[in-house]
């Protein structure tokens, strides 16, 4: 510790001032896309109710649990998910037993906790959504025979030349698709904003691990324990997966809940160093140095391209599957 951080100095200074400056400046700009582009229920529903196309940010509830690829099976991603969920709980269990609760003071425990509670949450989805395929399923068989049947008097009766009949088809594809699908309730929005919060932080906290903090650890001839290298990687090769297989969107105003989620933890840390006079988990989080705004302000700024390595990763997602499978590809981008 370089200063007493329970002394009223350490905070009334202009080096605060500027640091909050930064994070409140952050939380507003966060503050004013979510409001923007959220909003509440009953506007969303009016806004899709007067526009033919969705508005930015919609979620259907079924891009929660089913695969991009139509081949696929929704139990294929339920696997997945429990596994993910399975594996990263007990490393997070393990390494908790062997270094006690004080792994929560950091920023890379956080987020991997958050990784953790998303595949908790996404494998209730898709077993939600498996029950859904599965009755869905079996009432289309069911039915295929008279809807087939219904479907050809239709087309009999509007016999009127080709062109028309092509029109009809369409119309009643476009329609189908639009009327069949359920726009999600709030466990599937909370889920998607969960997964967007994890991609941006997640590269936040590998980038810098592997990029800028291991080069210098190897320098020092550092022990780099099972448990270090775990949590900053592990993380990401399941997200990286789950996003492959998952249809979910990825509208950049949603940076917003990244930016909320860093600043949380960023306020956390004060308070805790304003109450007991501890040391800082990071170095740059560190007021009492004069560079403390320029960290500060860099570390804001490093979000943007944070969020778009995860976003190029779905751009490339959709060239790839999109070129591999293109009769089987649904995502929407």
């Amino acid at each position: 510790m370089s200063a007493d951080t329970t002394e009223p100095r350490y905070w009334w200074n202009w080096r605060f001032c500027l640091c909050a400056i930064w994070v409140l400046a952050s939380m507003i700009a966060a503050s004013i896309l979510i409001w923007k582009y959220e909003g509440h229920d009953g506007e969303r529903s009016q806004r899709e109710a007067e526009n033919q196309r969705s508005p930015v940010g919609t979620l259907y509830a079924d891009e929660a649990w089913r695969p991009c690829l139509k081949q696929l099976h929704p139990a294929w991603l339920l696997a997945f998910r429990v596994l993910a969920f399975s594996l990263l709980s007990a490393l997070l269990a393990i390494y908790v037993v062997v270094d006690g609760r004080g792994v929560f003071y950091y920023y890379t425990q956080w987020t991997f906790t958050l990784v953790t509670l998303y595949f908790g949450l996404g494998s209730l989805l898709s077993v939600y959504g498996c029950y859904q395929y599965v009755n869905k399923v079996g009432g289309a068989k069911v039915n295929h025979t008279r809807l087939d049947h219904e479907q050809g008097e239709c087309i009999a009766h509007t016999d009127v030349g080709n062109s028309n009949a092509r029109s009809m088809k369409k119309c009643s594809v476009s329609q189908e698709e639009h009327s069949d699908r359920e726009i999600a309730g709030f466990w599937g929005y909370l889920f998607q904003i969960i997964y967007q919060t994890n991609a941006g932080a997640v590269m936040l906290t590998d980038c810098v691990f592997w990029l800028v903090l291991f080069p210098f650890l190897t320098m020092k001839k550092y022990d780099l324990n099972f448990f270090l290298v775990g949590m900053h990687s592990v993380n990401a090769v399941f997200l990286l997966v789950d996003t492959f297989l998952n249809q979910l969107r990825f509208p950049w105003f949603r940076i917003s809940y990244f930016l909320l989620w860093t600043s949380i933890y960023v306020i956390f840390q004060w308070i805790v160093h304003a109450c007991v006079p501890v040391w800082w988990p990071y170095p740059f989080l560190d007021l009492s140095s004069n560079h403390a705004p320029l960290w500060y302000l860099l570390l804001a700024v490093l979000h943007a391209p944070c969020y778009a390595i995860f976003s190029f990763v779905i751009k490339l997602k959709h060239f790839l599957l999109s070129r591999w499978f293109p009769q089987s590809y649904q995502c929407l981008k």
